[in-house]
């Protein structure tokens, strides 16, 4: 951490980004730090390839959030948050891998240890933590629109504490937070309180698609494009749903196909691209599974991109079930 404190005092002009489907960890930390370099007067553009959900938008910081890149050439630092890989920002990976100094932030088990300085702890709670450590550390002042996502970093990462990484810093963090000016109901009220009758919708035809493996232990719902046209709702949208095929009894591992928007033919064979969120009950390492598939994540909550046939896809997923443990 010493010599990332040591070069970000000398940076001048720095790019943070986050990856695409930002949930509110990647978007917690994104603004947090974002909010505080600007305190310390550094020029910073905040980026993400994806739309804020609209969850989150009450985050103090959201407008500054910029979805293009005018121009690399002028940042002499990017720091990437809440990613495994470099790739996990989306498209424009590799114009910000020409940044001269890339600074890795995170703290997912399958992180690649990319760019030239890492503060990586898989142990922690929540990159937004990490965040916290960070501007500790500096000495710097968390004011109440910092506190905001930090808080709701932790609070969605950690399932409102009840997820395996919840630990002793989330409480700790969390209560200090409360204690500078957060309002833990405004922050569950609009994450957890308010869905649109759309996403109700599509939760609905969510629900209609679930299929259970013959042994009951893996559950799988999935999304397609059409099903997000007809509700009129986003791929924002689909955050938290896979927690509805997570929470059935017996259920080891639940999976969410989520279709991606690509251009190609709509015809049932064709190959498409999807984006496969992968959920445990701790029981069994889902970052592993996505591993196989060159995904990574955490040992109860993962994923991957694949580009292949539905059918294909469906089949190689119920045969995962297989390996689960019958006990």
């Amino acid at each position: 951490m010493k010599k990332i404190i040591q070069h970000l005092e000398n940076s001048k002009q720095i790019l943070l980004a986050t990856h695409i489907e930002p949930d509110g960890d990647a978007l917690g930390s994104l603004i947090s730090m974002g909010l505080f370099l600007e305190a310390i007067n550094k020029k910073t553009t905040l980026y993400c390839e994806s739309p804020i959900p609209a969850i989150y938008r009450f985050l103090p910081g959201t407008e500054r959030v910029v979805s293009t890149i005018d121009s690399i050439s002028k940042y002499d630092t990017a720091i990437i948050l809440d990613c495994g890989s470099l790739q996990r920002i989306g498209k424009m990976d590799e114009l910000v891998g020409r940044v001269p100094t890339i600074i890795n932030i995170d703290h997912h088990i399958t992180n690649s240890y990319f760019g030239t300085y890492q503060f990586v702890e898989t142990d922690s709670c929540a990159t937004t933590a990490l965040i916290y450590k960070l501007i500790t550390v500096l000495g710097g002042r968390i004011d109440k629109d910092i506190a905001f996502s930090i808080y709701t970093g932790i609070l969605t990462d950690t399932g409102s504490f009840r997820f395996s990484n919840t630990n002793m810093d989330s409480f700790a963090i969390c209560e200090e937070m409360v204690s500078i000016g957060v309002d833990p109901h405004i922050v569950a009220q609009n994450v957890y309180g308010t869905y649109s009758l759309g996403r109700i919708k599509l939760l609905n035809l969510a629900l209609d698609s679930l299929e259970i493996s013959r042994n009951g232990k893996l559950s799988m719902m999935t999304l397609t494009e059409s099903m997000l046209s007809k509700t009129d709702t986003q791929p924002e949208d689909v955050d938290g749903l896979i927690n509805y095929a997570k929470r059935i009894e017996d259920v080891k591992v639940a999976v969410l196909l989520s279709e991606y928007p690509n251009g190609n033919s709509r015809l049932s064979n064709a190959k498409r691209y999807y984006h496969v969120s992968l959920r445990s009950d701790g029981s069994v390492d889902v970052a592993k599974i996505a591993a196989l598939f060159e995904g990574g994540g955490h040992k109860t909550a993962a994923g991957f991109d694949i580009k292949t046939k539905l059918s294909d896809l469906k089949t190689d997923i119920l045969n995962l079930s297989e390996k689960l443990s019958s006990g």
